[in-house]
């Protein structure tokens, strides 16, 4: 059994992290946005699913009369303003969207506040019902600080009708070798058709979720149990070579610079034989109202080499900064969007494939959503249940995580590693010269981990 070990944190700075957040992102603050006291702010990802809160939000307004301000921006820009903003305790949001990396760390820190009171007092709200592993995520000490919007892991979207055409049988638990070679044989420069999308975008939250998934069943590792850097190992190499060659060779059109979104306009356009991300994107590609290839996918776990598994475990969650000064108001709205009577108000009104996944079980049991979701609805809970350390690497690490390093520094480490990559992908340097000042970087990072032990 692989275990975390070496969990105890150092001292993090907020205002160091801010310091790094800006300079990596270029984003100042936004200054107090707030209103009056029935004015709510908050600060979403601009993905597809919180597009759709967004539109519905006015249902919320008319309810409990009172105005909703949203600041929607890019994941990367998001993470670091609300980030910034959090950590400095500025109060210019009541509700901020964080993932299951921020959330632990944050709660550590005193930057949240407790959910665990609201929980209890509102026993209808059933939290429950949420996926173990996703709740467990985004607790802290056995309290909850953030409530999931929606959960996943990652699997394969592939083109069954190309699949067909061309004699190939994806098989349910697929390698990272096959893949490869559907990905040569599928490739179709003069259709316009990728053998394979796979995000090639800087950002600890971009290229780096699939990336290190690789890495993963490749035996590799970010550090070792004594925080020694590992990025220079055989086997962190060999996935590095492999993710690199396979987007060059078979890969989308300006991979360097396309993340989640990019390959989802891509693969709902008919321009990917294949896709491996995060399992939301099956509501994307089976949306009527976007997506030209709906019912033409099919999806299986992610690829593997070394390991029983390949998947990662992320949510996006709802949590109130320690600094709001309307904190009931804030749970009001929050309860709102994680509820069960909004994934009813999403199949309702948008259609059953938009519905938020992987965050509530009593979800998989509306058969209007059954039905919708009979492609991928499965593949979404197994990849979630397998989404472990256990199942997904092979040797024992000290920080807890699959696609991120649970740390504070992983948002600036991560980003600069991932900026290495995708000048690899784009063949401005070369996969060695990418690891070489990778594991520069990630030496800084052990060696203050070792000075604390």
């Amino acid at each position: 059994m692989h275990r975390v070990t070496g969990g105890r944190r150092r001292p993090f700075s907020a205002l160091f992290l801010v310091l790094v957040l800006l300079g990596i992102s270029g984003c100042a603050g936004a200054g107090a946005l707030g209103g009056d006291g029935r004015t709510l702010t908050v600060a979403i990802v601009a993905n597809p699913q919180m597009n759709d809160a967004i539109a519905l939000s006015d249902r919320f307004e008319r309810a409990h009369d009172v105005r909703l301000r949203f600041v929607s921006l890019p994941e990367n820009q998001a993470r670091a303003k609300i980030t910034a903003s959090t950590a400095t305790g500025g109060g210019e949001f009541d509700l901020v969207m964080i993932s299951n990396y921020e959330t632990p760390q944050w709660a550590a820190n005193g930057w949240l506040r407790d959910l665990g009171p609201y929980l209890d007092a509102h026993p209808d709200y059933d939290h429950g019902d949420f996926i173990p592993s996703i709740r467990e995520s985004l607790s802290y000490e056995g309290s909850m600080y953030a409530v999931p919007f929606y959960g996943e892991s990652s699997f394969l979207a592939y083109r069954k009708d190309l699949f067909a055409e061309a004699g190939l049988t994806m098989p349910d638990d697929p390698t990272w070798s096959q893949i490869a070679r559907f990905a040569a044989e599928l490739d179709d420069e003069e259709s316009g058709v990728a053998g394979i999308c796979l995000r090639g975008k800087p950002g600890w939250g971009e290229s780096l979720a699939p990336f290190n998934t690789v890495v993963n069943t490749f035996g590799g590792r970010w550090f070792d149990e004594d925080w020694r850097a590992r990025l220079t190992s055989p086997e962190f190499r060999a996935a590095a070579e492999f993710y690199v060659g396979l987007l060059r060779e078979h890969g989308e059109v300006g991979a360097a610079s396309a993340g989640f979104s990019e390959c989802g306009t891509r693969y709902t356009q008919g321009q990917a034989a294949m896709w491996y991300d995060a399992t939301v994107m099956a509501g994307i590609n089976e949306d009527p109202s976007s997506s030209t290839v709906v019912g033409k996918s099919g999806y299986v776990a992610a690829p593997v080499r070394n390991t029983p598994a390949g998947g990662w475990l992320y949510t996006w969650a709802l949590a109130m900064p320690a600094g709001t000064e309307k904190p009931d108001l804030a749970w009001e709205f929050l309860r709102w969007m994680t509820d069960k009577d909004y994934v009813r108000l999403v199949g309702e009104t948008f259609g059953w494939n938009r519905v938020p996944p992987g965050c509530r079980r009593s979800t998989y049991e509306i058969p209007e959503y059954r039905e919708a979701a009979r492609a991928y609805a499965e593949p979404t809970l197994e990849g979630i249940r397998n989404a472990n350390q256990e199942r997904t690497m092979t040797k024992p690490v000290p920080y807890p995580g699959i696609q991120f390093l649970g740390i504070p520094e992983f948002q600036d480490l991560g980003t600069r590693v991932s900026r290495q990559l995708s000048a690899a992908i784009a063949g401005r340097i070369t996969v060695d010269e990418a690891l070489r000042r990778s594991q520069q970087y990630a030496e800084d990072v052990g060696a203050a981990y070792r000075e604390t032990r």
